[in-house]
């Protein structure tokens, strides 16, 4: 009765349009008042306080301090300008812009929405030019805008990590490192996916280039002009990841790194403007630490009662109750959490099923490193698919296009990212070679 008054609180006020952070605090001070009384509010603000004042949660605010940095001091514009000399004049060439940019941006922001924000007013126009549909071209960037929280630093897994950290040890360092392979196996999958869409306009001949489109290769010059123009941006992931694994600094410390790194690289590269942006960057970053933190805390009262009343160990047993085939489990978690994710944030999803999965992962003995990277992936695709993908609300904004259009554009992405999530589900050194192989703890 307890999980069915929680749960079912929760989705009816998610289905009412009742913001996430109001829908889980409500639904749990009904589960408190109900089994303890008005007393069972007294813990609430103990508990709440408590899920914030981490210090590994710090790391969130100063990421995103960095990345709203990086979005306002020209460093978007000058990584496109890159990947535009390195592969622009190949057929298809804004395709490969538009992904290669998405992991050059997720590297630095962490973000999914912020990615798309950032990007998507260049690439989608662009992308149009190059003779593709604004749905299509809203969709790949929004698509590609999800591996924002695979590639690190990712806020997902930096919560993912306090969030298992109750019951199973694991790392932001080593979760950090493992999403690399799998990021950029997205990548892939993104601009195969593209190409596919593309030979198919070809074929039935809606694939029409504006006049004067046609990139010629750049000479070797202007690659390295290019380049040395997109070099502060490129060193931040550089920096920030040869820090934490060098051992000179810890995630946390690296986020304050990254924002101190951001302020010299916008004064020089953009004098006249950064100081003058300041209270704008300071406000935005203040409003999305805000957003997170209260999602933080209200799912963590959540997650509290999860774990209490055991509700998380009696739906473990009811799933293994099904079946006892590993394969099966997890195909069952995927797609619990392919569903969970097209309608609930990923923070939010972190707290509410993290504690619920946990003990069927221990169960089954898989590696938590690679539990934590299928989650996080499974909620990246949440992040692109109707009907509460955030990323397709951005990038249909940009693109000037209504929900239902990019969200039919966004079906082979989608495919394209399950096919990915499967193979690091069930081929785990996807996810554990680069960490083993630096001997990442």
């Amino acid at each position: 009765m307890t999980a069915l008054l929680l749960f079912g609180v929760f989705f009816l006020l998610v289905f009412l349009r009742v913001p996430i952070a109001i829908s889980l605090g409500i639904s749990s001070l009904a589960v408190l008042v109900t089994s303890s009384g008005i007393f069972g509010l007294e813990m609430v603000t103990d508990i709440m306080y408590t899920s914030v004042a981490k210090f590994t949660l710090l790391a969130i605010p100063f990421f995103i301090l960095a990345g709203v940095i990086m979005e306002h001091v020209g460093i978007s514009k000058r990584l496109i300008d890159f990947a535009q000399a390195l592969v622009g004049h190949m057929k298809g060439g804004v395709v490969f812009v538009t992904v290669l940019v998405a992991i050059f941006f997720a590297a630095i922001s962490g973000s999914g929405p912020a990615t798309v924000a950032a990007l998507g007013g260049i690439l989608i126009p662009a992308m149009v030019k190059n003779g593709f549909k604004k749905e299509t071209a809203g969709a790949l960037v929004a698509s590609s805008g999800a591996i924002g929280i695979v590639i690190p630093p990712s806020i997902a897994f930096i919560v993912f990590a306090v969030v298992a950290g109750d019951q199973i040890p694991v790392t932001i360092n080593r979760l950090f490192m493992a999403g690399v392979i799998p990021g950029i196996l997205m990548g892939i999958a993104f601009i195969s996916a593209a190409m596919f869409v593309r030979a198919k306009m070809v074929k039935r001949g809606e694939f029409h280039p504006q006049e004067g489109v046609s990139v010629k290769k750049a000479s070797g010059k202007e690659i390295w002009q290019a380049f040395l123009a997109a070099l502060p941006g490129l060193m931040i992931p550089v920096i920030i990841l040869g820090g934490i694994y060098g051992g000179f600094f810890t995630p946390t410390e690296a986020a304050v790194v990254a924002v101190v790194y951001g302020l010299i690289v916008g004064i020089f590269m953009n004098r006249k403007h950064t100081f003058s942006k300041m209270y704008t960057i300071l406000v935005e970053a203040a409003l999305q630490t805000a957003v997170v933190m209260i999602i933080v805390s209200a799912a963590s009262v959540f997650a509290y009662i999860i774990t209490t009343e055991q509700i998380a160990r009696s739906i473990s047993d009811g799933i293994m109750g099904l079946t006892s085939n590993p394969i099966i489990i997890l195909l069952l978690l995927n797609v619990l959490l392919l569903i969970a994710g097209a309608f609930i944030d990923a923070i939010s999803a972190l707290y509410i099923f993290v504690p619920i999965l946990l003990p069927i992962i221990i169960l089954l003995e898989v590696d938590p490193t690679v539990f934590g990277v299928f989650v996080v992936m499974n909620l990246a695709i949440g992040l692109f698919t109707p009907p509460v993908g955030l990323n397709l609300y951005v990038a249909a904004g940009i693109s000037k296009t209504n929900i239902v259009e990019i969200s039919r554009g966004v079906v082979p992405f989608v495919i394209a990212a399950i096919v990915v999530l499967m193979l690091v589900t069930y081929i785990p050194v996807l996810s554990t070679f680069l960490p083993d192989l630096l001997e990442v703890k």
